[in-house]
């Protein structure tokens, strides 16, 4: 018998005789798990056991755990595989050391903690009873306190459904427990308890826990809005995909196929960033958790469960090329480009220090590629370089922000980007030359004859620069006092100064055509 195990006991106080059981041994279930058949008449009155994943947790540590090992090590996809050809158990074995897990920042469901906390006042035993791996049981037992012991997967056996019925049966006997679970794997448990409470279950689960169940509880829970499904998706941020439209402004082609086209890349692009947006998020849960905003997103604080939201990414991915089809081959060609960069961005190269802001730039350009392709006309150079330098310093001041704020907030540098306090000076420094940068590839831009060609008052050009240079070093000003929005691009849409600035320059380009 471990040690752990026979501290367990003597913190239980149990008799000699049932602590020298061979049948205590953690071979079936975690060191402090319960012997068969004998607390029927130690514990009174019936203990109550709570499954993890979709009940105590408004998540999933499976697939949390899976998403972050590929967030941190993407080249583990075959490592994954190899285990999974294993079995569940041998997956989770090796999943049970995520990077950076903490189960302080895990979305707990308070209806289901009133429950524990009622059931403990009145005396009651609470067990944890998870398919999840018994390391990261342990850890979110150890950290809540409100356990008397666990049950839990191993490097053999996957605690699930039947197993995990078996495990309680074993330990409780037919009806000597109460349960609350949440998914069809529970209904084997749900069928030898005493009483079950439900949270989170569909329909159809609903309905054959009634068939089996005569005392079921089914406790109160908020489901997903479309305002929630909105905010995954992140319909705020498709004003960025307007981009696509600019080489359509620029070229002055108005005709209905161009307008159609552009149209259509504007909703391809909206989709397939839906889609890479979750994505993100499911490979940045514990980043999110522990930042002052992010930790309200939909996939972060758990209001919609990971599962229906891997479900949709790829029906937004197949949305989005299908409407991408309708356009032109060269657009197809510079969406499917603009996924493999994002997906990258999100797998490897967040991580990397100023690679990270690079490919954020890149990303909106590609956006006016992929709108120059729509209607089959390559844009200007000095666009490029304009929009490249333009959204380099922006996606700098992102990151100056996430700092700024890190230190106004003493928290410590975070894990999940390769930047330090230390680095707040440069990182603006950075900004603001790639910022004054764009300006200059602006004004050059309004000199040249390639302007002349395309506006027929290319002078008004040169009154535009002024009001860009102050709005840009407006941004600047801001995040240096810590004022600023996490992403520049919302808070320029949401910001009064900024719209009316952004549309007194918008209209001398407009004068100049």
């Amino acid at each position: 018998m471990s040690e752990l195990h026979r501290e367990f006991l003597l913190q239980r106080d149990f008799p000699p005789e049932l602590q020298e059981d061979d049948r205590l041994q953690p071979t079936h279930a975690s060191p402090s798990a319960v012997c068969p058949g004998n607390l029927e008449t130690l514990l009174q009155p019936c203990p109550l056991v709570v499954d993890l994943d979709g009940t105590l947790l408004r998540s999933d540590l499976l697939i949390e755990t899976a998403f972050a090992e590929l967030g941190h090590r993407p080249y583990s996809a075959v490592d994954l595989a190899k285990a999974l050809c294993g079995g569940k158990a041998c997956l989770k074995h090796h999943l049970s050391q995520p990077v950076d897990f903490d189960p302080a920042f895990l979305p707990y469901d308070e209806e289901v903690l009133t429950v524990i906390r009622a059931a403990r006042e009145q005396g009651r035993a609470i067990y944890l009873a998870s398919a999840s791996h018994e390391r990261l049981v342990s850890a979110v037992a150890e950290y809540l306190g409100l356990f008397d012991g666990w049950f839990a997967t191993n490097e053999t056996t996957n605690c699930a459904a039947d197993v995990k019925a078996e495990k309680l049966i074993a330990a409780f006997g037919k009806g000597g427990f109460d349960y609350i679970g949440n998914d069809v794997a529970d209904l084997p448990v749900w069928r030898h308890a005493a009483k079950s409470y439900a949270i989170r279950t569909s329909a159809a689960v609903a309905k054959k826990l009634a068939r089996q169940c005569a005392n079921v509880q089914h406790l109160p829970y908020e489901k997903a809005t479309w305002r929630t499904w909105a905010r995954l998706l992140r319909l705020h941020q498709y004003v960025k995909n307007g981009l696509v439209f600019v080489p359509l402004l620029i070229s002055q082609v108005f005709d209905t196929q161009s307008m159609v086209n552009t149209g259509l890349a504007f909703l391809a692009f909206s989709l397939c960033a839906s889609g890479v947006y979750i994505l993100n998020d499911l490979v940045d849960l514990q980043d999110d958790r522990g930042h002052r905003t992010k930790c309200r997103r939909p996939l972060a604080c758990g209001d919609i469960p990971l599962s229906d939201a891997i479900a949709v990414i790829p029906i937004l991915l197949l949305l989005a090329l299908a409407v991408a089809i309708m356009v032109t081959p060269g657009f197809v060609l510079v969406l499917a480009g603009y996924f493999v960069l994002t997906t990258g961005y999100s797998f490897i190269f967040k991580r990397k220090m100023i690679l990270d802001v690079v490919a954020l730039a890149s990303l909106y350009t590609m956006r006016v590629i992929g709108g120059a392709a729509a209607i089959s006309s390559w844009p200007s150079p000095w666009l490029l370089a304009f929009m490249m330098s333009w959204f380099l310093s922006l996606a700098l001041v992102k990151r100056y922000t996430e700092l700024i704020g890190r230190r106004t907030a003493r928290l410590p540098d975070t894990k999940g980007r390769d930047y330090r306090k230390a680095d707040i000076g440069m990182v603006g420094a950075l900004a603001a030359g790639a910022g004054m940068n764009a300006l200059t590839l602006f004004a050059l831009y309004a000199a040249s004859d390639n302007a002349r060609d395309v506006y027929e008052r290319p002078g008004m050009l040169w009154l535009a620069g002024p009001v860009l240079a102050c709005w840009i070093a407006r941004i600047l000003m801001l995040a240096h006092r810590g004022q600023m929005h996490d992403d520049p691009v919302v808070f320029a849409i949401r910001d009064k100064v900024s719209l009316a600035t952004l549309a007194v320059a918008g209209l001398f380009v407009f004068f100049a055509m």
